[in-house]
């Protein structure tokens, strides 16, 4: 022990410059521990200049470690629990940290805060079948039909009887890795709703969960297990007109330029409808009634119609955004022009090569239309709605433009236009009281207040700014975390309600924060109750129960690293707000935000990338572009 530096039994010890004297006795009363080590010799010293024992290490959090030594007491309230635990964990002081782990987790629990709502383990991984589900081949056809694989299903509650089966599919996803690059496919990657119903996207197969007030959340389709990643998914939980079948329902997912289609029977049995191709990138896939559309920035748009059961692909110039107003799908494109289409007419024609691609507007400076929000009123007169539309360009700007119903024949006039951003607009949503912008400087937020009278617009001279404020989101660089469509920030809910952002701050967190989209404050946080990161969230409103008075709720669903789901209040949380002013809290404090980047590498990560290299196509010039339509019905 020549190299230890004590007197007797009394040990010196500086610990980032700050000395501290206490015996040999105290330091070693935790067998195993650092300390223990570092007496016995078998981890090496430095000493410094007086010869007492260098700890690099934060001296204030080491007075309070060295006094649990000396009295084997703990005083939580004048110190971090946080940062003593992580301090407590380096010294190896076992009994130290199990207290603080009970300190630390006095507010938290398996069960949740009152927000939580259910929570839905991982489920069995399907069996791989030999199917033609494969990108590679010349056996893959668009719109090919022919004899039907019957998924496997599994009926189960809330919290199924094979519980032991949730590790199953960890253990056959490291027997099996899966084509194609993802990090982990057993977790979540995207989550979407449909009034009762929700899918939910793995890498390779796709499952769906319904919901019943007195039985709870049963899963009821399993499809098979792919051969690709799933980068999208879309689902339709209210078919119409029975067009496929009475009550049927259906989900799609997409991977690269390929889309498979399944109807769900009410037994839970599911069955392929079709393979289909854009023949380009899907890089948005979802339903307008019961159509299913796809989308490319390309310049594509695929329709499959539930009555002719036919795929159809329309070439189109370069689409940036779109959104869905009753049975129109508008889109905005690259060259500044909003177009729409009548989805129930799509396949009919007017005469050949004449088909119902209609343009709507086009912005007064042909900026690149990035972002689209369309708002119906209710209807003003016999003929028709009011129809708003909020817009987004390339260079920032912002528009509103409306059309009269009594002025259907003029088109849409302009109404109001904000110069706020500086960079692309990536989002924008007009609601009952609010206009919400997003842009591509780290998710930079600007609302407004709207004004109304009988139910229509009516800002003059111009709507009241409310708020400014940033969703920082940052994404795994190299993608092989998660997939981007299933991380989207928003702003979620019924445009006639208030809305909100979700905020996951960093890519491998268990905590998301929920934000109001009106003003950005924090309505409130959610961590995930088994520890487990998010890898994906979505906010749905369930119908309410067929009982008198019932209402819809509203929930945000959380999908996780071990791919289980799990569902928060959102209700609830409104509710109480409303009691209590909305924390005054946004996103992360500062605090928060250096807690929560201390746990990823920002040399893996980036910002959302929606600069105008991403948003134009880069062939494309806006001020040289022709409407060119193609059709092919197969």
């Amino acid at each position: 022990m020549a190299n230890v530096a004590r007197t007797g039994e009394i040990i010196h010890l500086n610990v980032g410059g700050k000395r501290f004297s206490t015996s040999r006795q105290t330091l070693t009363w935790v067998p195993d521990s650092f300390f223990s080590s570092l007496l016995s010799g078998r981890i090496s010293t430095l000493k410094d200049e007086t010869g007492a024992i260098f700890i690099d290490r934060d001296p204030s959090l080491f007075a309070p470690i060295l006094n649990f030594l000396r009295t084997k007491e703990l005083h939580p309230r004048s110190v971090n629990v946080h940062l003593l635990m992580h301090e407590a964990e380096f010294y190896g002081i076992a009994p130290l940290v199990r207290k603080l782990q009970l300190c630390d987790e006095l507010d938290r629990s398996s069960c949740g805060s009152v927000l939580f709502n259910g929570y839905l383990p991982p489920p069995v991984y399907p069996v791989k079948k030999r199917n033609r589900h494969s990108v590679a081949g010349p056996q893959y056809m668009s719109g090919r039909t022919g004899p039907v694989e019957r998924a496997p299903v599994r009926r189960s509650n809330t919290m199924p009887p094979n519980l032991g089966n949730a590790g199953t599919l960890g253990k056959m996803l490291v027997e099996e890795k899966p084509s194609g690059h993802v990090a982990d496919p057993g977790m979540v990657r995207i989550i979407c709703g449909h009034h009762n119903w929700i899918a939910v996207a793995y890498a390779q197969f796709v499952v769906c969960y319904r919901v019943k007030e007195s039985s709870g959340w049963q899963q009821v389709f399993t499809s098979p297990r792919l051969d690709w990643v799933i980068d999208r998914v879309a689902l339709n939980a209210k078919v119409m007109g029975g067009s496929i079948g009475d009550n049927d329902k259906m989900v799609a997912v997409a991977s690269g330029t390929e889309i498979i289609l399944w109807a769900i029977c009410p037994d839970g049995n599911g069955s392929e409808i079709g393979v289909f191709s854009l023949n380009v990138p899907v890089e948005a896939l979802f339903f307008v009634g019961n159509q299913l559309i796809a989308t490319s920035h390309t310049g594509k748009v695929g329709v499959w119609n539930a009555v002719t059961k036919h795929w159809q692909n329309q070439d189109v110039v370069p689409i940036n955004s779109y959104d869905t107003a009753g049975s129109f799908l508008l889109l905005g494109c690259n060259n500044g022009s909003i177009y729409y289409i009548d989805v129930q007419k799509f396949p009919l024609r007017m005469k050949d090569n004449d088909l119902l691609v209609t343009e709507l507007y086009r912005d007064p400076s042909e900026d690149a239309i990035t972002a689209l929000s369309v708002y119906l009123t209710p209807k003003t007169s016999d003929s028709g709605n009011w129809i708003e539309i909020a817009y987004g360009t390339s260079s920032g700007t912002v528009r509103v433009i409306v059309q009269h119903p009594e002025t259907v024949g003029s088109g849409p006039q302009l109404f109001q236009t904000f110069s706020v951003h500086r960079s692309p607009v990536t989002k924008i949503m007009l609601s009952e009281k609010h206009l919400t912008s997003v842009c591509a400087d780290n998710n930079h937020v600007r609302t407004w207040t709207v004004t109304r009278f009988r139910g229509m617009i009516s800002t003059q001279p111009g709507s009241t700014p409310l708020n400014s404020f940033k969703i920082l989101s940052l994404e795994d660089i190299d993608g092989l975390g998660g997939c981007s469509a299933g991380t989207e920030i928003g702003p979620y809910g019924e445009r006639d309600d208030q809305q909100v952002f979700i905020q996951r701050v960093v890519p491998d967190t268990d905590k998301v924060y929920v934000r109001l989209s009106s003003n950005g404050k924090r309505l409130c946080e959610v961590r995930s109750v088994d520890g487990t990161s998010i890898t994906a969230f979505v906010v749905h409103e369930c119908e309410g129960s067929s009982r008198i008075g019932s209402r819809p709720r509203r929930y945000l669903f959380t999908g996780h690293g071990n791919g289980s789901i799990q569902m928060w209040d959102l209700t609830t949380a409104m509710e109480i707000a409303g009691k209590v002013d909305a924390k005054a809290l946004g996103g992360p404090t500062e605090e928060e935000l250096l807690e929560l980047l201390d746990q990823c590498d920002l040399a893996l990560t980036r910002t959302p990338d929606m600069s105008p290299r991403r948003l134009l196509h880069p062939l494309q010039h806006p001020r040289h572009l022709h409407m060119q339509f193609a059709v092919t019905v197969e």
